[in-house]
């Protein structure tokens, strides 16, 4: 199994973090994994995108052209990277941010109002682990073990009060997931 990802932004939507998260949570699972971020000159408000791959064979390379699955998180990025995605990918999409509809008929879409849960339910910076809690639903890779020692990678030892509130975005959002 391989699935690559590519989450895409603007900065400060922790989209480095969220991918991290999954780049670890492979690692702590023994499999093959691939982290590799970018982000423009301006980093928070500036375009940041990172891509991971996740595979139980060794990554070649970490370049993701044609991801698996997209995490869009404001407009420009679904705009950019929607018609990348392989047919029968999953696109996941924060609809507070992003008005428009998928054009494409041949991936599956998870549309989340991330942004507004995440003000509304008292942690506005976590519509990035909002997301992450829809995509390991979705697949199946929401066992506890595994989310609670990538989150102990991810949060530092200075942030341990976080903890408990990712964890309860990634429920949020895995309420999403049908």
């Amino acid at each position: 199994m391989t699935r690559q990802y590519l989450f895409s932004g603007f900065g400060g939507q922790g989209i480095l973090f969220a991918g991290k998260f999954l780049a670890y949570k492979g690692l702590t699972e023994e499999k093959q994994v691939s982290w590799l971020p970018s982000y423009g000159p301006e980093m928070r408000g500036g375009t940041a995108s990172c891509s991971v791959i996740v595979s139980d064979e060794a990554v070649g390379s970490p370049i993701v052209s044609n991801p698996d699955v997209l995490v869009a998180m404001n407009l420009p990025s679904l705009d950019r990277y929607e018609s990348s995605v392989v047919p029968g990918g999953t696109i996941f999409m924060d609809s507070t941010l992003i008005e428009r509809q998928v054009k494409r008929d041949d991936v599956d879409v998870v549309a989340i109002p991330a942004t507004a849960l995440a003000s509304e339910n008292g942690f506005p910076t976590l519509a990035n682990m909002i997301l992450i809690g829809a995509i390991l639903e979705k697949f199946g890779e929401n066992g506890a073990e595994g989310v609670e020692k990538a989150l102990g990678k991810v949060i530092s030892a200075k942030h341990a009060d976080m903890l408990e509130v990712n964890k309860k975005a990634m429920q949020l959002g895995a309420g999403f997931v049908k």
